[in-house]
């Protein structure tokens, strides 16, 4: 017999709905929210505001696209840490609502893990166990899967994220929130050897950025006091080079983190994996040690349900089910 999830995504700026029957992914439909832009950054209140309008019509949209009723549905999953707390509790509170009208199981989904299982949604993916280094705007780290519901987390950053090195750094260049993908742009016209910045020296598998953000901001002050203009006439080179450090720091460690434990099953997941210096230097690192790497399609890498729906299909095969008083959490140890 069929086994049919709704799935709901709403850990930061993104409303997203999606069904999943046996695995497959039905539809995967996402609501994005401008309005931020204007900021900076993303604005948690109205990130909330935006997910209780765009919630019903999403849902509405994935049920019809995918050729599904309400009747049909066998659980309802969604994600419930980590994120902007405002923003998770839209989410959870439509869920749970929902499963309990229609007498449903109910599927908790940790927001990192379902990057991760991303690479499982469309053939062929990764033979367990494998490796997967999950980027995105707050989160960077390594993990080990040995299942899809059983994951480890064997290193990640001390502080900052490696998309937060990206936006930054595009924030300190003048370029619009979100500066991360512009870089990418950039990067492709210039030479990533232009200018060398450094490569923290951290102990084991884990990650820091703090220190190559500050190289890059008194690069950024000296070079434009000394030449106005510096940014406008050298854009592209800049931004090949921080691209090319922080691909660097992240697939050095991960080829370590390969080396050790003797897996040749390499992943990668989260927003950042959507950026072409990233996919490219993991594809030749591959060759080059003998890999068979996986990288999800552009739709799932940034947030998306259908990676919760996935998540939640397996743990639904598992029968990890959740009580309908199951509160979101802003932050969440999936160690634990």
């Amino acid at each position: 017999m069929a086994i049919t999830i709704l799935a709901i995504e709403s850990s930061c700026d993104e409303t997203s709905a999606a069904i999943c029957r046996d695995g497959k992914i039905l539809s995967n439909i996402i609501a994005t929210q401008s309005v931020h832009e204007q900021y900076g950054g993303v604005v948690p209140e109205l990130a909330s505001r935006a997910h209780m309008q765009n919630i019903v019509p999403v849902v509405e949209r994935s049920l019809r696209e995918a050729g599904v009723g309400l009747d049909e549905l066998d659980a309802v999953a969604f994600t419930s840490a980590p994120g902007l707390i405002g923003a998770l509790l839209v989410g959870a509170q439509f869920a749970k609502s929902l499963a309990l009208a229609l007498n449903k199981p109910l599927v908790t989904v940790h927001h990192m893990q379902a990057h991760v299982m991303a690479n499982l949604i469309e053939a062929p993916g990764p033979t367990f166990p494998f490796l997967c280094l999950t980027v995105s705007g707050g989160h960077t780290q390594i993990v080990l899967c040995e299942s899809p519901t059983q994951m480890k987390v064997i290193g990640e950053t001390i502080d900052d994220a490696a998309g937060e090195a990206f936006d930054k750094s595009a924030k300190l260049l003048g370029l619009p929130y979100p500066g991360g993908p512009l870089i990418d742009r950039y990067a492709k016209e210039g030479n990533p050897k232009a200018y060398r910045f450094p490569e923290p020296q951290i102990p084991g598998l884990d990650f820091s950025f703090s220190g190559l953000k500050t190289a890059i901001l008194y690069f950024i002050q000296e070079h434009t006091r000394e030449q106005p203009g510096f940014i406008d006439n050298h854009l592209p080179d800049i931004c090949a080079s921080i691209q090319y450090r922080i691909v660097s720091i992240l697939l050095n460690k991960l080829k370590k983190a390969a080396l050790e434990t003797g897996i040749k099953e390499i992943c990668i997941a989260g927003g950042v994996s959507a950026n072409s210096g990233l996919r490219a230097g993991l594809t030749e690192m591959g060759k080059r040690y003998g890999w068979n790497t996986y990288i999800p399609p552009f739709q799932y890498c940034t947030d998306n349900a259908g990676m919760i729906a996935i998540t939640g299909y397996y743990k639904f095969l598992e029968g990890e089910f959740a009580a309908l008083d199951a509160a979101p959490s802003a932050r969440a140890d999936w160690n634990q």
